[in-house]
């Protein structure tokens, strides 16, 4: 794995993180409003996952709740809402009761073991699900939406407060007790049990042509360093030394496989690219991981390489790359910037993409050796630069200038929610 890019904070990025997007939480809100006049022939039923042990309440825990109104929501049925605190409300017509009933039955088998279920109907014992009659009901369910969205807010508002601060203290990689063969052992042993799942995050990479909204490309799973260092080395300076930090992203990369090895919550479904070393794939654990793929599986996913791993052995970069290939991966070069651009040919090295970090000093449109960036773009090809870390719009609108069309970071993730917010929005006005 990949140790974390740098973040430099803009007051861009300050405007971005303080104009959150609106939450599932206020759609609810404003959904239940718009129904005070027609009532009549709607219930709902709120299920408490937030409720249930932390083990049983995981993001393929939550897709999987979600995917069981799925049909529902499709056939109009109904509208569903997945708050912050991984409760699921879903308000829907009479006619839709038996399908709705069949639905958490298979809930409930789901999470049976759970002692949430174990202690339900016991005096005083809190339920896995809550009914609402709306004629009869209709106030509880919208102060029960009032408190999640309060309670939304409240942490929101927190963790803006949290992450400002982060964005203006110094970095703490370069803290604490010197990285070194001891204390690597010790890591290495601790992730062997640890639970990793939890700080698996994605982050689309999107094709954005004019003005149309971003449209995904695939997904980029990593693990969260900082995640990481929090929970298993928070006293350890990972910036201390290179070369020990480059095995633990090794260890860490053969614990990333052998998640992907369990993929039964479909995470590695669709378009994704995963961050490796060199060495990692030339390693037993990625055979075994290649062997437990689907063939038709492996030309959806990308390897990317940190561009310091392939220039450190060209050689053993070239065995890895072709070896991919063969295969069927496609490989990314990553974390290259304005420097080590006019190094890296991608048609020479025999790569499928780049992924480019963006900097404001690209708006000059020159490069370090005089060339333009135009010019690289236009012989890398339009569809295989990625623009990175692009935190504000300027970033976009500079790459269209130079024809790059796809694109990763904080906006655009940004935009991704506000336009699945709006059609969230939509649809519960069809209601």
């Amino acid at each position: 794995m990949l140790p974390p890019r740098e973040e430099r904070p803009t007051s861009a990025q300050q405007r971005a993180i303080a104009q959150r997007l609106v939450g599932q939480e206020v759609l609810l809100v404003d959904y239940i409003q718009k129904l005070e006049r027609h009532r009549k022939g709607r219930r709902a039923v709120v299920v408490r996952l937030s409720g249930l042990q932390a083990v049983n309440r995981r993001e393929h825990h939550v897709r999987i709740a979600l995917n069981s109104f799925e049909n529902l929501v499709k056939q109009l049925k109904g509208q569903i809402f997945s708050l912050s605190n991984a409760d699921i409300v879903f308000i829907f017509k009479d006619t839709a009761i038996d399908e709705v009933e069949a639905a958490l039955v298979k809930l409930r088998f789901l999470f049976s073991d759970d002692p949430l279920l174990a202690d339900e109907g016991f005096a005083g014992k809190p339920s896995f699900m809550d009914w609402y009659l709306m004629e009869r009901d209709y106030d509880a369910l919208l102060q029960y939406a009032l408190n999640a969205s309060t309670e939304e807010q409240q942490r929101k508002s927190q963790e803006l407060t949290k992450s400002l601060a982060a964005q203006q203290a110094p970095r703490q990689f370069g803290r604490g007790e010197p990285l070194t063969p001891a204390v690597l052992a010790k890591i290495e042993d601790a992730l062997v049990r640890a639970d990793l799942a939890n700080m698996m995050r994605r982050q689309a990479i999107c094709a954005i042509v004019g003005k149309a909204p971003p449209q995904p490309v695939y997904n980029e799973l990593f693990i969260s360093i900082a995640d990481l260092r929090e929970t298993i080395l928070p006293n350890v300076n990972l910036a201390s030394s290179p070369w020990l930090f480059q095995q633990l992203t090794e260890v860490l990369d053969k614990r990333v496989l052998s998640l992907l090895n369990k993929h039964d919550d479909r995470t590695v479904a669709g378009d994704i690219s995963v961050n490796l070393n060199v060495q990692t794939l030339l390693a037993p654990e990625f055979l075994v991981f290649d062997d437990n793929l689907k063939a038709s599986m492996r030309g959806t996913i990308v390897l990317e390489l940190q561009k310091v791993d392939i220039f450190a052995d060209l050689g053993a970069f070239l065995f890895a790359r072709d070896f991919a290939h063969d295969r069927g991966y496609r490989i990314c070069i990553d974390g290259v910037n304005m420097e080590s651009l006019p190094f890296v040919d991608r048609e020479r090295l025999g790569i499928d993409l780049v992924k480019i970090v963006w900097d404001p000093a690209m708006a000059d449109g020159v490069l370090a050796n005089g060339d333009s960036l135009e010019g690289y773009m236009r012989r890398c090809g339009p569809s295989r630069a990625i623009l990175c870390r692009c935190d504000a719009q300027d970033a976009i609108d500079w790459g269209q200038t130079v024809g790059v069309t796809l694109y990763q970071g904080r906006h655009v993730e940004a935009v991704l929610a506000a336009e699945a917010a709006k059609t969230r929005g939509a649809l519960g006005r069809r209601r």
